[in-house]
Order: C-alpha cells, then sequence, then structure tokens
C-alpha cells in the first residue's frame, strides 16, 4: 500500500500484524456447500487458515490481515451458497498459527450436535444442463446432483453432514468424482451425494407376472430402464417408482383404464390425485397459476400445489389430456413438477420417444399406511398395486412424503408440510426446554424443541396402523439424533384413546408427561409461529373436526381466550349428538339427520339427506337420537360443513376425510351473486354452572333457512355460498363480543377447517375490516400436522403437577 512520497521516494506503510479469528456459523450450513464457498472466500482474501464441519455448524479459523478479516466476517453470511440459511456467524479472536494455506479439514463429531440438517432439494438448473447435454458425462444419469441440490434429510443418518454418514457411504466416488469432489473451484466440491455412471447407484426395472401376482417379480432385461418403464406407462401399466422420500405409484393421468385401476387398487374411493407434469405449460390449460404458485412450482422445493382448476378447461393443440378419473368433484388440481433427474427422465427428455406428459403421483402406500421406502417391502406390500417397479439402491434412510401447499391471501399456506421443508426449524418466540411432542393421531407430525427452536418431522401419517408408529419411532429417533435435543419433558393430546399419547406414556422413561388440550395446541402453533410472546392472549378460532374437550365431548367449533400458559371457552357452537362416531363421519347424511332433529325440523321425505338415509336405517338412527345411544355430544364445525354438504344435496357419503366439506367448498365457489338475505347463527349466553362456553352459537336456523331454500328451489351452490359466508360472519361476531368483553385485539385463525380456503379469506377479510390483527398458519398447516408445535410450547412451560404427568 502506498502512502505518499518522503524525501522524493515512495514510502511503503509497515503491514498491519497479522490476526487470527475463529468462526462459528450456525444454521443450515452443512451440505449446502458451505465449507467450499468459505474455502473460495478466504482465498480470495488472501486468508490462511481452515474450515470444518462440527456438530455446532461450520466453524473456520482464519488468519490474515485484519481489514480482511472483517471483510470476511461481513461476506460469509450475506454471500452465503442459495441453499444455506444462516442463523448466526460468531468470531473470537485466538493465537496466530501461521498456516501455509487454506484448507477443508475432516469433519469433527465431538460435543452436542447444534448445526442443522438441509431439507432435500429439487434439481437445481446447472445440472439439468448436464442431464440433457449429450456432450456432458452425466448426460441421462439420474442421480446427478451437486451442492445446491439434491437429497439430504431423507440420505442423512448422522451428524456431521459428510458421505461417511449418508446413504451414499456404499458407493466409492470414481477418480473421477474424487477429482471434482476435492477440487475448491468445482461446484461439486464436498458435495457429498454426487455420483456418475461409473460410480454411482444403479437402476432396475422389474416386472410382475400379470397371471400370478404372488409371484417374485422379474428384472427386465431392456438396456434402460427408464425406457422401458415410459412405454409400460405409455401401455397403461401402474408403475411403482422410487423416489427421493419414497416410492410413487405412477400411471398417465391422461389414461382413464389406468387411473381407474390405480383408484379401485388402492382403495382410494374419490379422493383426488396429485399430478406431475413435465412443465408448466402442460397444465396451463387446466388450472389457473398466479405469480406466488408459479414461484412455487419451478422453486427448489417444487412441493404438490393446489391450483383452482379453470372453469372451462380450453385445451390448445398438442396440449395433454387430463383423464375425469384424476380428480373428480374436486375444486382444485394437485400439481408439482419434476423435482429428481429421474423424474426428468421418466417424463422424457427433448428428443425422447413419445410419452405420457402428465402422471399421477401418488404415495407408494397401503390405504393408511406410510409411505413405503425399502425395497423388499415396496415388492411385497405394493405387489396388488404395481405392475412394475423402477428402482435403484441407493437407500433412502427416512421417509417423506410430498409437501402440499397452496396460496391463500398471496401467502403459502400448508396442507402438509414435508419434503422440502422438513426439517428447518420454526423459531419460538419464548425459550422452551428440551421437549418431545407426539402430535396427534391423525396426520401425525411429531416435534422436539429446546431453546428457541422447533423442529418438526416430515409428515407421518395416521396412528391407527401399526407400520405408522413404527414409522413414528423412527422418525423421533432420527430428529434427535440429526437436532441433538435430548428431551427432559413429553407432550401428548390429551385424548385418552389416542395412539401418540399412548407411546408417550409408555417413553417418559422417569420424565414428565405434559398432556395439552387438541384446540389450544392449534392456538397456540398459531401464536408461535407468528412470534408471539408471553402474556399477549389471543381470540383463538379454533374450528376442526374432533377434538377431546375438557368436559369429555367432542369439541371442534371453539373459540378460546388463550395464551401459551391457559385458556377460557368463550365460545361453542351448540352442543348435537354425534351418532356412532366414525360411522356419522363417513355418512354425513347421519349428521344432517341429527342436526335437523336439534333444530326441531322433521324428516320430510323430500329433504335430501332423509332420502340418502337408507329406510331401514331411519328408525334405528331415530331411536339412537332419541335414547342417546352411543351419542356423544360434539360442538364440530366439521361436523356441521358435513351435515350442510348432505342436507344442500351436495354429498352424503364421504370416502375420504372432509370429502363433504371439500365438495362442499367446491359448489360455493360456482356459485353466482347473491341478492338473498343469507344465513345467521343465533347467539345466546350459556347457563352458568353447566361448564360450557360462556357463548353459544346455534345453527338451528342456518338449518331452518336451508330447508326453507331448499324448498323454494334454490341451487345447491348457492347454498353452499350462503353457509360459507354465515360462518364467516358469526366468528366475527363472536370476536367482536370478546373483545368487548376482554379487550383482546388479535385472533387466530386454526384447525382444519382453516384449510377451506374461501372460508378463511372472507373470515380474515371480515376481522381485519373489524380491526382486528389476524394470524393465519404460514409455517405449519392448521390442521392436525401442526398440532406438535403447539403442544410443544405449551408443554414445555408447564411444571407437571403431580405424578410425572400435568395438565396446562
Amino acid at each position: 500500500m502506498t502512502t505518499g512520497q518522503v524525501d522524493g521516494a515512495l514510502a511503503t506503510a509497515p503491514a498491519a500484524a497479522a490476526a487470527r479469528r475463529r468462526i462459528t456459523v450456525r444454521g443450515v450450513v452443512q451440505g449446502v456447500g458451505f465449507r467450499p464457498f468459505v474455502h473460495t472466500l478466504a482465498t480470495e482474501l488472501g486468508l490462511t487458515g481452515h474450515v470444518t464441519n462440527t456438530g455446532d455448524g461450520v466453524v473456520a479459523e482464519v488468519e490474515g490481515d485484519p481489514a480482511a478479516l472483517a471483510r470476511f466476517g461481513e461476506r460469509i453470511g450475506a454471500e452465503a451458497p442459495p441453499l444455506a440459511v444462516v442463523e448466526s456467524v460468531d468470531g473470537a479472536d485466538i493465537a496466530l498459527a501461521r498456516d501455509a494455506g487454506f484448507r477443508i479439514l475432516p469433519s469433527r463429531a465431538d460435543g452436542p450436535s447444534r448445526t442443522l440438517v438441509s431439507p432435500d432439494a429439487a434439481t437445481c438448473a446447472a445440472c439439468l444442463a448436464e442431464l440433457t447435454d449429450p456432450a456432458d458425462r452425466r448426460h441421462r444419469h439420474p442421480f446427478l446432483t451437486c451442492t445446491h441440490c439434491g437429497p439430504r434429510f431423507t440420505i442423512v443418518t448422522a451428524v456431521p453432514y459428510d458421505r461417511a454418514l449418508t446413504t451414499m457411504a456404499r458407493f466409492p466416488m470414481c477418480a473421477r468424482c474424487a477429482r471434482e469432489y476435492a477440487d475448491p473451484a468445482d461446484r461439486r466440491f464436498h458435495a457429498q451425494p454426487i455420483a456418475c455412471h461409473d460410480c454411482g447407484p444403479r437402476l432396475r426395472l422389474l416386472t410382475a407376472d400379470p397371471d400370478d401376482r404372488t409371484r417374485p417379480p422379474r428384472p427386465a432385461t431392456g438396456p434402460d430402464p427408464v425406457a422401458d418403464a415410459r412405454r409400460l406407462l405409455a401401455d397403461g401399466a401402474i408403475v411403482a417408482v422410487k423416489g427421493l422420500g419414497g416410492y410413487h405409484l405412477v400411471c398417465d393421468a391422461a389414461d382413464d383404464t389406468a387411473v381407474t385401476t390405480l383408484r379401485r387398487r388402492k382403495s382410494r374411493g374419490d379422493k383426488p390425485f396429485a399430478l406431475m407434469a413435465r412443465q408448466l405449460a402442460d397444465v396451463e390449460h387446466l388450472v389457473r397459476p398466479g405469480d406466488e404458485e408459479r414461484a412455487l412450482l419451478t422453486g427448489p422445493v417444487r412441493p404438490i400445489v393446489l391450483l383452482r382448476r379453470a372453469p372451462h378447461p380450453a385445451p390448445p393443440p398438442g396440449a395433454p389430456a387430463l383423464s375425469d378419473a384424476v380428480a373428480p368433484g374436486s375444486p382444485d388440481l394437485g400439481v408439482m413438477l419434476p423435482y429428481t433427474p429421474l423424474h426428468h427422465l421418466l417424463l422424457g427428455l427433448p428428443g425422447d420417444p413419445p410419452g405420457p406428459r402428465l402422471l399421477v403421483m401418488t404415495s407408494g402406500n397401503l390405504a393408511g399406511e406410510p409411505i413405503v421406502t425399502d425395497d423388499d417391502e415396496a415388492v411385497a406390500r405394493l405387489a396388488r398395486l404395481a405392475d412394475a417397479w423402477l428402482t435403484h439402491d441407493r437407500p433412502i434412510h427416512l421417509p417423506c412424503d410430498d409437501s402440499v401447499v397452496r396460496i391463500s391471501d398471496g401467502e403459502p399456506l400448508f396442507v402438509r408440510r414435508s419434503r422440502g421443508y422438513a426439517p428447518l426449524p420454526v423459531p419460538l418466540p419464548v425459550a422452551v426446554r428440551p421437549a418431545l411432542a407426539a402430535g396427534g393421531d391423525l396426520k401425525n407430525v411429531l416435534c422436539v424443541a429446546e431453546g428457541r427452536r422447533a423442529w418438526l418431522s416430515a409428515h407421518i401419517g395416521d396412528m391407527d396402523d401399526l407400520a405408522t408408529q413404527l414409522a413414528f419411532e423412527k422418525a423421533e429417533a432420527h430428529l434427535e439424533t440429526v437436532t441433538g435435543v435430548r428431551p427432559q419433558l413429553l407432550a401428548a393430546d390429551r385424548h385418552p384413546g389416542y395412539r401418540s399419547g399412548r407411546w408417550a406414556e409408555g417413553h417418559t422413561a422417569g420424565r414428565a408427561l405434559v398432556r395439552v388440550q387438541h384446540h389450544h395446541a392449534h392456538i397456540a402453533a398459531a401464536m408461535a409461529e407468528h412470534g408471539l410472546g408471553d402474556r399477549r392472549p389471543v381470540i383463538g378460532v379454533a374450528f376442526d373436526g374432533t377434538g377431546y374437550g375438557d368436559d369429555h365431548a367432542v369439541w371442534g367449533g371453539e373459540i378460546l381466550l388463550a395464551d401459551y400458559d391457559g385458556y377460557r371457552r368463550f365460545g361453542q357452537l351448540a352442543y348435537v349428538p354425534l351418532p356412532g362416531g366414525d360411522t356419522t363421519v363417513r355418512r354425513p347424511y347421519r349428521m344432517a339427520l341429527s342436526h335437523l332433529r336439534a333444530a326441531g325440523l322433521d324428516w320430510a321425505a323430500d329433504l335430501p339427506p332423509v332420502a340418502a338415509c337408507p329406510p331401514e336405517e331411519r328408525p334405528l338412527l331415530a331411536r339412537q337420537l332419541e335414547r342417546h345411544l352411543n351419542c356423544v355430544p360434539t360442538s364440530s364445525m366439521g361436523r356441521l360443513f358435513d351435515a350442510v354438504s348432505s342436507l344442500a344435496g351436495i354429498c352424503h357419503h364421504a370416502g375420504y376425510e372432509a370429502q363433504a366439506a371439500v365438495a362442499l367448498e367446491a359448489a360455493a365457489l360456482g356459485a353466482g351473486e347473491d341478492h338473498g338475505p343469507g344465513y345467521t347463527f343465533a347467539l345466546h349466553d350459556a347457563p352458568t354452572g353447566q361448564g360450557g362456553a360462556d357463548t353459544v352459537a346455534d345453527p338451528a336456523p342456518v338449518f331452518t333457512a336451508i330447508v326453507e331454500d331448499l324448498r323454494a328451489g334454490t341451487a345447491p351452490a348457492l347454498i353452499a355460498a350462503r353457509f360459507h359466508t354465515a360462518v364467516a360472519h358469526l366468528v366475527r361476531r363472536c370476536c367482536v363480543l370478546a373483545r368487548q368483553r376482554a379487550g383482546l385485539t388479535t385472533v387466530a385463525l386454526t384447525g382444519g377447517v382453516f384449510a377451506n380456503t374461501l372460508l378463511a379469506e372472507a373470515t380474515a377479510r371480515l376481522l381485519r375490516e373489524d380491526g382486528f390483527t389476524v394470524l393465519r398458519h404460514r409455517r405449519v398447516p392448521p390442521n392436525d400436522g401442526g398440532l406438535a408445535l403447539g403442544q410443544v410450547v405449551v408443554a414445555a412451560r408447564t411444571v407437571p403437577v403431580f405424578g410425572g404427568v400435568g395438565v396446562p
């Protein structure tokens, strides 16, 4: 550095004394190319030292000019690789070591694990270019990946994240891959899952014996398993395809016979299938994606995105067709784009022979079971579902279903948070002790937390099945391994029959177990993800199908004044009998008849649910309701939607969860402008001393009005729309009352019913017009998939009162 002339000669300032700093970077910094990035940055700035992975994150020691060290500290977080999530950068001065250069050291497994494992990421643009380039040595390589994309969470067996601690450990790198791995200038520098045609996993295609499915499938003899699989799909076959987080069952989405066969074999009922399109243009005549949806579909996660169907599809010439059997009666299509090289190959690269451009992609499992990941298990359990298996020899360490997301009010709303998002932590606004929450029994997701972080597992499933319970145990152990959290406390739902709760009871190992009320947990989850701290109670509107109430009734239409430490039941739907539990959930007409009876309305033959109820069942149901036989009182909003769906003549039998409510929403979307008076719930104060809520919402006037509409010839779509509007106005009226009596101005909308975006958006709009601050879920699903987050925050702040079991 020149500073000027002294006595006619250039004078050089003495170099600043070298310094050395240890920099610790925490967050998602392993498996995302962070050490190569640090190597490049340090070398560019002329610094010496080293960098390594540890259980605490990435630790770099850098030595050199103090100004260069300062620039290093400024840039290490700001210019991190695309998949990195930097939570903190801490530095400390240390003694000089006089290194000769800068090195990447082997990872250290010492100390507790506090680093974050990256989710799996979709194939990046650079890898996709290589996949399609005939001159590239990885042309058409189905396991192509680099530091910016590919598997992470589903292959990591422990931390620090190194190849030896992934399922790629069994594939030694060839000389060319090893050179790339060791070259700081290469984008595969220290990319753990890299491989090529010479050293990577191998695909193979197995085909079933169509005459005897009990016989083991046979390996196909063709040279290209993917090409053979494409031909099978084009011929109408159902192929089980091994993906990132498990097997998919795949068929041509344009083939009515194939889709119907898959639906029948999987006992799917009318539940919609998801689609994978070769490119977005192939579905633009079927749906109406906005900018936010396009960004999700083409981004680094590529979840299933729920898109509203175009009302009158007009396919351009050459556009792929879609079987009506893919999503019958659904207002949405679930669409995703290819996210692995194998998916791109399966849908065809430019120049490939013609093949299906739209594929049904549904989880490879039997109904109610978790997604299959093991190859032998796939052959055995999917034997009656698949005609062939496109598989490979890279193990999947942990199952991970596709995430399902929709856009609501311009922001993402999770229906299922799994691939691409798990195990990213959710920051907590309050510190919690190390804890484990078991979640619920439906859409189970578990959660561990410590300090101000909570980690949710991938979607596990419904706990009725033994295979799901085993998957739960494996997910719990894995989450503790990769997070380093050692729970001192367990949390579970208060329902005494929940398997998740019984699992927690059997695994306390001397630790306390806290039972958390279902809807309190829902509300706490919404509060936590919006960063609400202590002593900031909200009006929690928790609408769902079922939750165990304090009075042992089935709650589900609840308005609680709540914070993390407790709640008061301010409002509820009026109780009506739930005759027969699950039977009534599957037959919404029974719920409609229960509501008609509660409203004092006759079961007249002209009413749709009366006509839908078999004549022999009707008197039995009447006696059941009259004598309260196997009738649990319920305030469920989900069951109310079922009842109205049947009463409007829209859905009398539910083949999958919430089918009647989904059909009601779909009908409402098709309603035109409404000039009618609409429907109104009655609101009245509850009698004191009966243990219920302060305020009760009675739907009887709504049922009376709907019956009048039916007899006036009002269209079902208009009835559906009026009902949605009535529920939204009910929430506003209750919240205004709560504000008047309790002075609260923040409303949390939660529970599975608020996955209905027509209702959720209308309700939020009305509340905002009235001056409320509205919290809607953005980081976890509003359904039971987000329950564990609320459980862990409530429970970890609770001191168990006796016997090791506490109730907040």
